[in-house]
């Protein structure tokens, strides 16, 4: 079913999900709705999503099957196998549509057509003599049909097909707890999972290659061994942004049994976003092992939510000279080198998913993200006798990876021995084309 509203459209999907009907009630339910929606490409527009959005599912050789090539009275149409489309409707009596009811030449006997009874031509006038003359009309083996056919050829058809509104050949949701059995060895680890080849669908016919799929109720992660199995077996591209909470798994609770279980048995926290991480490091190595020529990428990153790692200024006006002592170090306490990094890349706008690359120069570890658009250097302790040999290691290595555009370096601000030594650090960066060094 397709529905349209003033600012977007949608369009449900029924999924068999079940092989029969549960006999707890009368009427037991076998299937879900999925509800695909999304802006209209204008306003006030009629067309659905699927028309403007979503791609085509792939052909099949049933479909392609209906193409066949027809005898003619000249003989095979050059131009291949064709579908014989029909070229009227119905119509209360022919005659009420007058513009679409008018008379066709048979050009094999000379025969004037009209409609048959109760019918109407499909097409104008217009068109219907374009279709005839460019030999697009189907009159029969021997050429004395009364009521032309459409062709519509094979090497003209859409490259793929529409999706109907009930899925077809779906695994259910007895096969997508059989694929966590295979990964994690146990049955039950989620209670109600959804199939790989489901959501497989859902973001192929959603999604193009190099998109982000994004996920905001991860569960067992099903979204994310989807887009892992779909850039294997097309060779594609896409990523994905999975969120889910850490929801604690209840010991007492029986639906969460196994999967506290399998927490414990792996060392993972009792929490559900662990199971959702296991699941996709399992399904990125069983599809590397499977599939070794893929070269793409099957890992992941994992984040979560917290305050900022640089400590906002909040002085207090009771005792200001300890206040700015406390300021020397801007970064907050227990926080890794890591914390620090991805934090960097969300404030520079870069790619979470860059590569990075770490190296050590003068002692000190120095992190290059996205070959060398960014050099991150966040030691404790800078020395004197440090900042040269420091500076021109990270210049060195820049000029190794040929960067392309600025570089920005970044220093804790702290671990400077004192200000001279960081401005010989960035006067020693900027002889080297490096202008933009910054310090937290």
């Amino acid at each position: 079913m397709n529905y349209s509203a003033k600012r977007g459209s949608f369009s449900i999907l029924s999924w068999r999900k079940r092989d029969g009907a549960p006999n707890d009630r009368t009427i037991g339910s076998i299937h879900d709705s999925i509800l695909v929606y999304g802006k209209s490409l204008a306003p006030g527009s009629l067309r659905t999503i699927g028309e403007e959005s979503l791609n085509l599912m792939p052909r099949t050789e049933k479909a392609n099957q209906q193409y066949q090539v027809f005898d003619e009275p000249d003989g095979p149409d050059p131009r291949g196998p064709f579908r014989k489309i029909d070229t009227t409707a119905n119509a209360k009596g022919g005659r009420d549509v007058p513009s679409l009811h008018f008379g066709i030449t048979n050009p094999h006997t000379g025969e004037v057509v009209y409609p048959r009874d109760g019918t109407c031509w499909r097409h104008s006038e217009v068109e219907m003599s374009r279709l005839q003359e460019d030999g697009r009309l189907y009159w029969g083996v021997k050429g004395t049909g009364r009521t032309p056919m459409r062709k519509l050829f094979l090497n003209e058809a859409k490259d793929g097909m529409a999706t109907p509104s009930i899925l077809p050949g779906m695994p259910l949701n007895q096969h997508a707890a059989r694929e966590l059995e295979v990964h994690f060895g146990k049955k039950s680890v989620f209670e109600t999972p959804k199939p790989v080849g489901l959501l497989e669908l859902l973001v192929s016919i959603g999604s193009s290659p190099g998109d982000i799929v994004v996920d905001f109720f991860a569960g067992s992660g099903t979204t994310g061994e989807a887009v892992y199995r779909l850039n294997v077996n097309a060779g594609e591209d896409r990523r994905y942004i999975l969120v889910q909470l850490p929801e604690p798994l209840g010991q007492d609770n029986g639906s969460s049994r196994a999967a506290v279980e399998t927490c414990q048995q792996r060392g993972l926290p009792l929490v559900l976003s662990a199971l959702t991480q296991e699941r996709l490091r399992l399904a990125g190595k069983s599809l590397h092992e499977s599939s070794p020529m893929f070269h793409g990428d099957l890992g992941f990153r994992a984040f979560k939510l917290d305050h900022s790692n640089i400590r906002a200024w909040d002085p207090s006006p009771e005792d200001l000279e300890a206040a700015l002592f406390d300021g020397v170090e801007h970064l907050r306490e227990g926080r890794s080198e890591q914390d620090v990094l991805y934090e960097l890349l969300l404030k520079l706008g870069l790619d979470l998913c860059a590569p990075i690359e770490d190296r050590t120069i003068a002692g000190k570890t120095v992190h290059s993200i996205g070959a060398g658009t960014l050099f991150v250097c966040l030691p404790k302790k800078v020395t004197a006798d440090e900042v040269e040999e420091l500076a021109l290691g990270i210049a060195g290595w820049r000029e190794e990876l040929k960067t392309a555009g600025e570089t920005t370096v970044v220093f804790r601000d702290s671990a400077f021995a004192d200000d001279v030594a960081k401005t010989n650090a960035s006067a020693i960066l900027e002889q080297h084309g490096i202008e933009n060094v910054r310090s937290l």
